[in-house]
């Protein structure tokens, strides 16, 4: 609260907060822009949601060059190695005196550094993270407000929708730099022990970081050699889960020709994976996911892979770029406050008219300490072929709220 005191009281004497109207203001006659809002991306071969969300905040609010209020940048696809990079095109977002938030997403690591040398500088910037690759403690203390799929429900949540789909095997796939997040390692101890539960035999299998010496290009290649041999070894019977964007459009190509069950992507989008797998053409849908799901979902179907392939009906990557931006501006125009989550739930919904949302605030499993800027979420999964199963209606166990992160398992 003193953190959110301390912005609303930087933006006060700016006057930001009295500047309504697409961030503009009238003076003399002409009309003079009150702030900016940066947000920092991956790249389409990385995260193209994610890129695409903020390409949507530009068409409706226009960029900086153009006259209007938004900065978008990317940062590298080797973001592991290049992490000064990275806090580099961060931090030179803060070099322009009207930018008043900072919107990076997904969170890779780095942001936290990166968000300590703005504020440091520039107080009065907001600072956003969606999908911190840092631990929660980390991010919570350098970001003003950090969202993340909830690793917690969905790590109960997805096991609970393979059981719907008749799944007896959950092979899990990612790397040890993966495993060593917090986020990502505690849902795959939840998967696990979720799997127990249910009576699901839960698999891991390591496939190649695509940021390490291998790329993009070679971690594709191994999942494509793979699948095939996973399928023929756990059966078509079998629920795979992927950590990794990259890995996502040849794992789920595979399975659609060679069988196998896919709840959702770690990253869920009817974009993430879908179109690349399916060799759809999308570009006449863009933005329009009502009609992506529809043309996805039909794919699907004429594959054979009704009922047994889902995802969310609208992009995760997308919502959160774009939700956190729209978020950011209506924060500087004065209709909603950054302590109030009701607020930052009608900016997400702003981009996702209809879905069913669930989750809440990040509580510390080792302390019991409830973040209050960190808000963790999660959407109903909607079975391509079949329709949507209630994942945000099950009631999540406590138990699985206690597991403790076991330092990458």
């Amino acid at each position: 609260m003193k953190r959110v005191m301390m912005i609303l009281l930087a933006l006060l004497a700016s006057g930001a907060l009295a500047f309504a109207g697409g961030g503009q203001q009238k003076s003399g006659g002409s009309s003079v822009q009150a702030y900016h809002i940066g947000i920092v991306t991956g790249t389409v071969s990385q995260a193209e949601d994610n890129l695409r969300g903020a390409e949507e905040l530009i068409k409706r609010y226009g960029r900086v060059a153009d006259g209007g209020i938004i900065q978008h940048v990317t940062y590298p696809d080797n973001f592991m190695d290049q992490q000064e990079v990275t806090i580099s095109q961060v931090v030179t977002l803060a070099d322009d005196p009207l930018m008043k938030a900072i919107v990076m997403n997904e969170g890779v690591p780095g942001t936290a550094e990166a968000f300590r040398r703005v504020r440091e500088r520039r107080p009065d910037i907001m600072l956003f993270s969606g999908e911190s690759h840092e631990d929660p403690l980390v991010i919570q203390g350098a970001a003003d407000l950090a969202i993340s799929a909830d690793f917690i429900s969905r790590g109960y949540a997805i096991p609970w929708a393979a059981k719907q789909l008749g799944a007896d095997t959950f092979v899990h796939i990612s790397f040890p730099r993966h495993m060593s997040y917090e986020s990502l390692g505690l849902r795959r101890q939840i998967f696990e022990e979720a799997c127990k539960d249910l009576g699901i035999k839960f698999v891991f299998v390591t496939a190649p970081d695509p940021t390490s010496d291998v790329g993009t290009a070679g971690a594709q290649q191994y999942i494509m050699e793979q699948t095939p041999q996973w399928v023929s070894t756990y059966g078509k019977n079998a629920v795979f889960f992927c950590t990794n964007n990259a890995h996502t459009e040849p794992l789920l190509r595979q399975l659609l020709q060679y069988g196998g069950l896919f709840v959702e992507a770690d990253l869920p989008s009817p974009l993430m994976g879908y179109p690349g797998a399916l060799g759809i053409d999308l570009s006449a849908e863009a933005g329009n996911f009502p009609a992506i799901l529809k043309k996805v979902e039909e794919a699907v179907v004429a594959k054979g892979g009704a009922g047994r392939f889902g995802t969310w009906a609208f992009s995760y990557g997308f919502t959160a770029s774009a939700g956190l931006g729209e978020f950011a501006k209506r924060i500087l125009d004065g209709k909603a406050r950054l302590d109030n989550v009701s607020d930052l739930y009608a900016a997400l919904g702003e981009f996702t008219p209809g879905a069913k949302w669930s989750g809440g605030y990040y509580v510390d499993a080792n302390t019991g300490i409830r973040a209050r800027n960190q808000v963790l979420i999660y959407m109903d999964t909607y079975m391509l072929g079949s329709g949507y199963l209630p994942t945000t209606a099950q009631k999540v166990p406590e138990k699985y709220y206690n597991i403790k992160f076991q330092g990458g398992k």
